[in-house]
């Protein structure tokens, strides 16, 4: 049953939330219920907005401090073991060992490669999405298979990405949409026209 706010209800709750008087000998029985059920409303989404803001702080120490750091022992903080990640060009790992193999051959051909900024940051319950800009410089030979690589190009890069998060109840994301533009960063390390 959902309660709406009345005027009186609503008079009630905010004088006695703001003075600490209880008025329950002048209320009726329908109106104390009707606080309760405000006050319930009003705990439950001050909740939700403490998850979500803890999500979105997990979610700056993961780009910014974990994948810039390398600091890949220390992504179950925001990881489930079991993730499924879905990449830019469609395809999906599952489990964190998986993502974290997916992730490091970057740092191979790109040492120096950061995520510094989120200027989008959402949160609307178990969701996130933020935005980011991936920064490196294409300085070390980079792997291609088969004991082959191909040169550095000395060339920067400034990535804008997009990630996506589902969270459980546990505090980390048990499934992540990665969003860049691979033909971007291509032509930008000179390695597409």
């Amino acid at each position: 049953m959902k309660t709406q706010f009345t005027p009186v209800a609503a008079v009630l709750l905010l004088i006695a939330s703001s003075t600490g008087v209880a008025f329950a000998a002048t209320q009726t029985a329908a109106e104390q219920a009707e606080i309760a059920a405000l006050k319930a409303q009003v705990a439950a989404v001050a909740k939700t907005r403490q998850t979500e803001q803890a999500n979105l702080t997990n979610f700056d120490d993961l780009d910014f401090n974990v994948y810039s750091g390398q600091k890949w022992d220390e992504l179950g903080k925001s990881h489930a073991k079991d993730i499924l990640v879905h990449y830019p060009d469609g395809h999906t790992s599952k489990g964190l060992a998986a993502h974290i193999e997916e992730l490091k051959p970057m740092f191979v051909f790109a040492p120096d490669t950061k995520i510094k900024e989120h200027p989008i940051r959402i949160a609307s319950g178990e969701w996130t999405a933020v935005s980011g800009t991936i920064e490196g410089t294409f300085s070390q030979p980079m792997p291609v298979g088969e004991g082959k690589t191909i040169p550095a190009t000395g060339k920067s890069f400034k990535l804008g990405m997009m990630t996506i998060g589902h969270w459980n109840k546990a505090g980390v994301m048990d499934e992540e949409w990665l969003m860049w533009d691979n033909l971007s960063f291509m032509k930008q390390i000179g390695l597409a026209k």
